[in-house]
C-alpha cells in the first residue's frame, strides 16, 4: 500500500514478455507435405456431433446449422469481454512426424493453430473472411511429443466467427487411454467446514474429479482442491480420479480427514467473524485523506492494520513505528490514548496488527543478523502496543529471487528464507492466537502463473511470483491473504486470458487462482496448492483517490456473488464456489472515511 498513488508496477514487463512470446511462437508455418498414407486424426472436425471432443473457453462455443461449409453443423465462437472464444482439442500424435492443420473459417480475425508440438508452435489467421476461407498451417512434432492441442479462436471485442471441416492430417499416434490412478492423495489442512487436498500429477490427465465418500464433490484442472460445506467434528473420506478425453481412471486409495470442532486449521485470529472487513489505518503519517484516530474507527472494521512499521534502512531489519507527528497530524491522539483505544477495540472482538513495509518501507532481510533484528524489533512494537499480530506488506524490491531459485517449495534466496524463518519465530513466540496476514501485489503472486523469478535461463524480472514461497511455507500459520487487486497491470488468469483491474472480472479471476491453485510458471510438476477460502480476502482501494483500479460497489458485489454463489460471473468460469470466502480488505480506512464510508457500508449491507 502507498502513501500516495503510484504507477502500476509492471505493465511494460508484461507487455514485453507477451510480445516476446507472440514473436517466438506466433505466425510461422513450416511447409511440410503429409504422406499419402496419412489420415485426418482430428475428432469431430466437422462439428456433426455438437461440441464432442472440443473445449471452448468461458462457454463461448456452440454448434449452428447455418452457415455451414459442409454437413449439417459448424462451430460458432463468440468472443466476449476478455475472452477470445478459443475452442480446442488435444490429439494423440507420433513423435518426429509431419502434420498439416486446415480449417474452413468465416468472420473477422479468425485464428487457427497448434500448440505443444515440441518444436515450433504454429498459427495462421485471416483478417476478414466474409465467406468461407480455408486456413492451413503445418508443423513437425518433437522427438518426445505424443499429443498436440489444435485450436481456433476469434479476437477480443469482435463479432462471432465460424469454423468447419477442421482436419489434422498426419500419422495417428497410439490410441489415447484413460490416465493412471492418482497417487499421493493427502489432506493438507483442515478447518471446521473444509478440507484442503492435494495429490501427485498424472501424465496424460487433463483434469481430476474429487469424491467425498461415494458422491462427486468437484472437478478441478490442477492437483489440489478444497472441499467446503462440511460439518464440524466429522470424519470424511476422500478419493480422486484422473480424467482425459478417453475417460476416467479408477479411484485413488481413500484418505480420511476429520474436521475440527470449531474454526481453525492454521493461523491465529480464528475467532474472526465468518466474513471479515480488513482495513489499513494511516497511523504514522498523514496524506490527503486526513488523520483518523483509533477511537474513531467504526465498529465495521474487524481487522485494523497499523500503517506502517518501517526499517531504519533497507537491509537493517530494524523496524520502527511511531504515531504521526503533531506537526503533520494536528488531531493525533497521545500514545496513551492510542493504546487505550487499541484495548477497547480488542475488547470488542477486533484485531489490531502492525503492518510492516508499504510502498516506502523496503525491507530486505539479506542476512541472519537482519533476520534476528527484525524479530526483536517487531516483537518490541507488538509488546509496546499490545497488538494481536503482524501484517506483511512487502512491496517494491523487498522480495526477489536469485538466479537459479526456481522451486517455490524449496526457496534458496536469503531474503526469502530469512523472512520465512523470522515469521515462524514470531509465531512460535506468541502462540496459536498470533494473527498473520499478508498483502502482496498481483505481480508477486498471480503473475507467478506465467513467470517465476528470473526464469530458468535468466532475464526475467526476479521479483515475479516471489511471494509464493513465503505464502506456501507459512500457509499453516497464515490467517489471511489479501492480495492487492489494484495498482496492477493485466494478469493472465487460469483461463489463459488477460484480466484488467477495475471490474468484477479481475477480482473473480485473481481470487479463483488462489482458491484453485495453479502451476507455477506453467510447470505442472510445481503446483501452488489452493488456499482455504477462510484464509482469503479480496484487496481493493476504498476510493478513486486511494489507488488505481477502484471498483464500484456494484462490481464488488458481482465479484462476491460469483465467488460465493456462482452467480454474476460474466464470461469467466470459476473452478468452484466458496461461500466461506473470508471477506474484503481495503486501502484504507482513512480513504473510506474520506469517501463517506462507501466501502464499509457496502460490505455491511452485503453481509448483513
Amino acid at each position: 500500500m502507498e502513501r500516495t498513488r503510484r504507477p502500476a508496477l509492471y505493465p511494460r514487463l508484461v507487455a514485453a514478455l507477451a510480445a516476446a512470446v507472440l514473436t517466438a511462437g506466433g505466425l510461422v508455418a513450416v511447409a511440410q507435405t503429409a504422406r499419402a498414407a496419412d489420415a485426418d486424426i482430428a475428432r469431430n472436425g466437422g462439428f456433426e456431433s455438437g461440441l464432442t471432443g472440443w473445449s471452448c473457453t468461458a462457454g463461448s462455443g456452440s454448434v449452428v446449422t447455418t452457415p455451414v461449409h459442409g454437413g449439417s453443423g459448424a462451430l460458432k465462437g463468440t468472443p466476449a469481454g476478455n475472452d477470445n472464444a478459443k475452442c480446442s482439442q488435444t490429439v494423440t500424435v507420433k513423435p518426429d512426424s509431419a502434420y498439416t492443420l486446415s480449417s474452413w473459417v468465416r468472420g473477422d480475425y479468425v485464428y487457427l493453430g497448434a500448440s505443444g508440438t515440441g518444436t515450433t508452435d504454429v498459427s495462421t489467421w485471416t483478417q476478414s473472411a466474409p465467406d468461407w476461407q480455408r486456413l492451413t498451417t503445418s508443423f513437425r512434432t518433437g522427438p518426445g511429443t505424443t499429443s498436440v492441442t489444435v485450436y481456433t479462436h476469434g479476437w477480443y471485442g469482435t463479432p462471432a466467427y465460424y469454423a468447419d471441416d477442421l482436419t489434422l492430417v498426419g500419422p495417428g499416434g497410439a490410441s489415447e487411454q484413460p490416465p493412471a490412478v492418482p497417487t499421493g492423495l493427502k489432506a493438507d489442512s483442515v478447518t471446521s467446514t473444509s478440507v484442503a487436498l492435494s495429490w501427485a500429477p498424472v501424465a496424460g490427465a487433463t483434469g481430476y474429479t474429487v469424491y467425498r465418500g461415494a458422491a462427486k464433490a468437484l472437478d478441478v484442472s490442477g492437483t489440489s482442491a478444497t472441499v467446503t460445506g462440511l460439518s464440524p467434528a466429522t470424519a470424511y473420506s476422500f478419493q480422486v480420479a484422473a480424467t482425459n478425453a478417453a475417460g476416467a481412471s479408477a479411484l485413488s486409495p481413500a484418505v480420511t480427514a476429520t474436521t475440527s470442532a470449531s474454526g481453525g486449521g492454521g493461523g491465529g485470529g480464528t475467532d474472526l467473524p465468518a466474513h471479515a472487513l480488513v482495513g489499513y489505518l494511516h497511523s504514522s503519517f498523514a496524506n490527503g485523506s486526513g488523520y483518523t484516530r483509533m477511537a474513531d474507527v467504526p465498529a465495521s472494521w474487524d481487522v485494523i492494520n497499523l500503517a506502517f512499521g518501517e526499517p531504519t534502512s533497507v537491509t537493517s531489519g530494524d523496524i520502527r513505528f511511531g504515531l504521526c507527528p503533531a506537526a503533520e497530524c494536528p488531531n493525533v491522539e497521545s500514545a496513551a490514548e492510542f493504546k487505550a483505544a487499541i484495548k477497547a477495540k480488542q475488547a470488542a472482538g477486533k484485531k489490531v496488527l502492525i503492518s510492516i513495509g508499504g510502498a516506502n518501507g523496503q525491507v530486505q532481510l539479506s542476512t541472519t543478523a537482519a533476520r534476528d533484528t527484525f524479530v526483536s524489533s517487531v516483537s518490541k512494537i507488538i509488546d509496546e502496543y499490545g497488538l494481536d499480530g503482524l501484517d506483511i506488506d512487502f512491496e517494491g524490491h523487498s522480495l526477489s529471487l536469485n538466479t537459479g531459485d526456481t522451486d517455490f517449495r524449496n526457496p534458496t534466496t536469503p531474503v526469502v528464507v530469512n523472512l520465512i524463518s523470522a515469521i515462524k519465530t514470531l509465531k512460535a513466540k506468541y502462540g496459536a492466537d498470533f494473527v498473520l496476514t499478508m498483502a502482496p501485489e498481483t505481480f508477486f503472486v498471480q503473475l507467478g502463473y506465467q513467470y517465476y523469478g528470473s526464469g530458468p535461463w535468466g532475464g526475467q524480472d526476479p521479483r515475479a511470483g516471489s511471494y509464493l514461497p513465503v505464502i506456501h511455507a507459512l500457509r499453516d500459520d497464515l490467517t489471511l491473504l489479501h492480495v492487492q487487486d489494484y495498482n496492477s497491470g493485466p494478469i493472465m488468469g487460469l483461463d489463459n486470458q488477460y484480466h484488467s483491474m477495475g471490474g468484477a472480472d479481475f477480482h473473480i479471476a485473481m481470487t479463483d487462482m488462489l482458491l484453485t491453485g495453479f502451476p507455477v510458471a506453467g510447470d505442472t510438476t510445481k503446483v501452488f496448492p489452493a488456499l482455504r477460502p477462510d484464509q482469503v480476502a479480496i484487496g481493493l482501494p476504498a476510493s478513486t483517490q486511494a489507488g488505481n483500479g477502484h471498483t464500484s460497489p456494484a462490481e464488488v458485489n458481482k465479484a462476491l456473488n460469483c465467488l460465493t454463489k456462482k452467480t454474476d460471473c460474466g464470461s469467466y468460469q470459476t473452478h468452484g464456489t466458496w461461500p466461506a470466502l473470508r471477506g474484503l480488505m481495503t486501502w484504507s480506512i482513512n480513504w473510506d472515511r474520506f469517501n463517506q464510508w462507501e466501502f464499509s457500508r457496502n460490505f455491511d449491507a452485503y453481509f448483513g
